[in-house]
């Protein structure tokens, strides 16, 4: 444990006498590897000159994964090689060393390191962004370019229930979307789903709250439907660079990954990850939705409150 903490690419997190807790820490993503030391260790090193580790790694992300087992290997190889310095096989010439540790590496949640496993569940939840935000957003500033705002404003219908209007059949929309890239995922990219496809909607249906708040505040802020497109993607490249999809959050600064807690996208790829690939329950993904909830009611109270001061 000192060796690999000295290097300083690994920090413990925790000690256990049982394997239940590494495999939860794992799940809810508070380790990315556990190392097992069996309890006769110490005995079989000095008895047998041979004794065996354990490093179990969360190979949702492949390239994380592969990075901490090179080093981890590193690490073992170099203080098996001291350890064995010391002892001599039998029948072998003078300065042969004999292997002394035996180190077993197990990858849990994407077994054969497939690229897929990680990349569709973010890719899925990038296309329902792209849905709920752009076409909110266009939707919106088609009505101004036309010039129905105006004369919408000025009929009876309260805004509530033009916005209402506006943003429910792209909710459906979205959320069909979503359902049907789960089908995909799961028959043709053959990604695994372990846990509730509820568990998945739900935290769909509250993403989609900030997704559809975010277009209508580009909405307002925008005359025509190339300033909404334009504005609406540089939203949506700083979420996707922010939300872990193609490089793993914990791998950022730590002011980056600070401001990455305000970013929906972020917590409901990871949602849907967890759901999917590690069959994760109401119990595991609270602390994403929790951040979803917020968000969401958040950001769309904040655009419908702008909407209305824009238009009055």
């Amino acid at each position: 444990v000192q060796r690999f903490t000295a290097t300083g690419r690994f920090d413990v997190v925790g000690y256990t006498m049982t394997a239940d807790p590494g495999d939860e820490a794992l799940l809810d993503g508070a380790a990315s590897a556990v190392l097992v030391i069996p309890s006769n260790f110490a005995r079989d090193l000095q008895r047998d000159g041979a004794a065996p580790l354990q490093l179990v790694l969360n190979a949702e992300n492949g390239a994380e994964a592969g990075v901490i087992q090179s080093y981890a290997a590193e690490i073992v190889s170099r203080y098996a090689v001291e350890a064995g310095a010391t002892r001599r096989s039998i029948g072998a010439s003078a300065g042969a060393l004999r292997p002394v540790i035996d180190v077993r590496t197990r990858n849990r949640y994407n077994p054969g390191m497939d690229y897929s496993y990680f990349m569709v569940p973010g890719i899925l939840v990038q296309l329902i962004t792209l849905i709920g935000t752009l076409m909110t957003a266009l939707n919106i500033v088609r009505e101004k370019e036309n010039g129905t705002l105006e004369q919408l404003n000025v009929t009876p219908m309260r805004p509530a229930v033009f916005l209402a209007a506006k943003l429910l059949p792209l909710w459906i929309i979205s959320m069909g979307e979503f359902v049907a890239g789960i089908l995909i995922a799961v028959f043709l990219f053959n990604v695994p789903l372990l846990g509730s496809p509820l568990v998945m909607l739900v935290g769909a249906a509250l993403f989609l709250l900030a997704a559809l708040g975010l277009g209508l505040w580009v909405s307002t802020v925008t005359e025509t439907q190339q300033q909404a497109l334009f504005v609406t993607f540089s939203l949506i490249m700083v979420y996707l660079l922010m939300s872990g999809l193609f490089t793993p959050v914990r791998a950022m600064p730590d002011w980056v990954r600070m401001l990455a807690q305000l970013n929906p996208m972020m917590h409901f790829i990871e949602l849907v990850r967890a759901v999917m690939l590690k069959g994760a329950g109401w119990a595991d993904v609270w602390r994403q939705l929790l951040p979803l909830a917020g968000l969401g009611f958040g950001v769309l109270a904040l655009s419908v409150s702008r909407y209305h001061k824009r238009t009055d």
